[in-house]
């Protein structure tokens, strides 16, 4: 099985990539979307966030405020290290499951490609917990253009965002592949299957593709 770890600054095109690996034929761990469910009402990781921030983040259906949060956190390095120490190995005992339901299935002429698309892998220093890792870039304006227009982020709050993660030089620094995505979508695609058909099945050992197989 061949472990990818899959990172990129917000707004950079990540979440794209890793939607088209899943089409390849990877089993994607989302991150992002495990840590939503660890949060979700009932949860003990909800609960452990309560009791750090208080019980105003929650509404009256038991729902976590996100947004509010995310305010707190993004402007607190020190709120943000509390979040991170409750939700991070929530999700990596999730990750961890998948995974083992994915090395359960794997065979010896089909090996298995597991992705796991994790933002803050550099911040939280598992670039040594992958055999490759792979890291989407996009310019720094163009980021910023994505989150307010797309996103409706105010710009202040795209900036501070941007600045509370790892910088492209220090994700540069621990990755194996650097996608730049500052073309279209079609352009940044192309480059993804190029990267499964050659470096990523290489590295698998697998066969070549077969009739029918999306390979």
């Amino acid at each position: 099985m061949l472990d990818v770890g899959l990172t990129g600054g917000i707004a950079s095109g990540k979440s794209a990539v890793a939607t088209r690996l899943a089409e390849r034929g990877a089993v994607l761990i989302d991150a992002d979307a495990i840590a939503r469910r660890v949060l979700e009402p009932g949860t003990e990781g909800l609960a452990a966030v309560v009791e750090a921030f208080g019980p105003d983040l929650v509404d009256a259906d038991g729902e976590l405020d996100r947004a509010r949060l995310g305010g707190i956190v993004f402007a607190d390095p020190q709120a943000r290290e509390t979040l991170n120490g409750i939700v991070h190995p929530r999700v990596r005992a999730e990750a961890a499951r998948i995974r083992g339901e994915a090395a359960d299935r794997e065979t010896a002429d089909r090996p298995v490609v597991v992705v796991q698309d994790i933002p803050l892998l550099v911040e939280t220093g598992q670039a040594a917990s992958f055999d490759v890792v792979v890291t989407v870039q996009a310019p720094r304006a163009e980021r910023v253009r994505r989150m307010v227009q797309d996103r409706g982020m105010g710009e202040d709050d795209a900036v501070a965002r941007m600045a509370a993660q790892a910088t492209d030089e220090q994700r540069a620094a621990v990755s194996d592949v650097v996608l730049e995505n500052s073309g279209t979508l079609q352009e940044l695609q192309s480059a993804v299957d190029d990267l499964w058909t050659g470096t990523l099945q290489r590295l698998a050992g697998r066969p070549g593709p077969r009739d029918g197989d999306p390979g």
